[in-house]
C-alpha cells in the first residue's frame, strides 16, 4: 500500500508539473504576442508621425514657396539620415517635386544656394484684381502625396501652382 501511495504521489507531482509547464509556455505565447502587437503599434505610430509631416499639406489651399522649401528640407533630412541617394520600392527615400513658372524634380538634392535661387524665381507672381488694378503676390500651390505600398511612408511629394 505504501508504494501505491508513493506512486499516486509522483504521479500528481508529474501532473502538477505539466500543468505548471502548460501554465508557463502559454503565459510566454500571450506576452510574446502581445509585445508584438504593441511594436506593430509603435512601428505604426513612428510612420503616421513621419507620414503628417507631409501629409498635412494636401488639401491646403494657401501654400506658399516657404512651404515647398521646408518639405524640400524634411525631405532631405529624411534621406540623409537613412544615407539614401535615390528612390527604390522598398526603401524610405522622400523625392519632392514642383510644377511652378518651371517644373523642377528632386528638389531634396538641391543645396541651400539652388534653393535660394527658387525662392528667388517663384516669390511673385502678378495678379490682377476685379478693378483692373495689377499686383504681385506670392503663388499659391497644391500638393499631392504619394504612399509607398511596401513601406507604407510618403515617397513622393509633388507640388503644383495654383492658376
Amino acid at each position: 500500500m505504501e508504494n501505491a501511495s508513493k506512486a499516486l504521489i509522483m504521479a500528481a507531482g508529474v501532473l502538477i508539473g505539466i500543468l505548471i509547464l502548460s501554465l508557463a509556455v502559454y503565459l510566454f505565447a500571450n506576452f510574446g504576442a502581445a509585445s508584438a502587437e504593441i511594436h506593430r503599434e509603435n512601428d505604426a505610430s513612428r510612420i503616421n508621425q513621419f507620414n503628417t509631416q507631409f501629409t498635412q499639406y494636401e488639401g491646403k489651399s494657401d501654400i506658399t514657396i516657404y512651404d515647398v522649401v521646408t518639405v524640400a528640407n524634411l525631405a532631405k533630412n529624411n534621406n540623409e539620415e537613412y544615407e539614401l541617394t535615390s528612390s527604390t520600392d522598398n526603401n524610405f527615400y522622400v523625392t519632392v517635386n514642383l510644377k511652378g513658372t518651371s517644373t523642377r524634380n528632386n528638389l531634396e538634392k538641391m543645396t541651400d544656394t539652388q534653393l535660394q535661387q527658387l525662392l528667388r524665381n517663384e516669390i511673385q507672381v502678378d495678379t490682377t484684381d476685379d478693378e483692373g488694378s495689377t499686383y504681385q503676390t506670392l503663388p499659391t500651390y497644391t500638393c499631392k502625396v504619394t504612399i509607398n505600398s511596401n513601406t507604407e511612408r510618403v515617397s513622393t511629394v509633388v507640388f503644383e501652382i495654383k492658376r
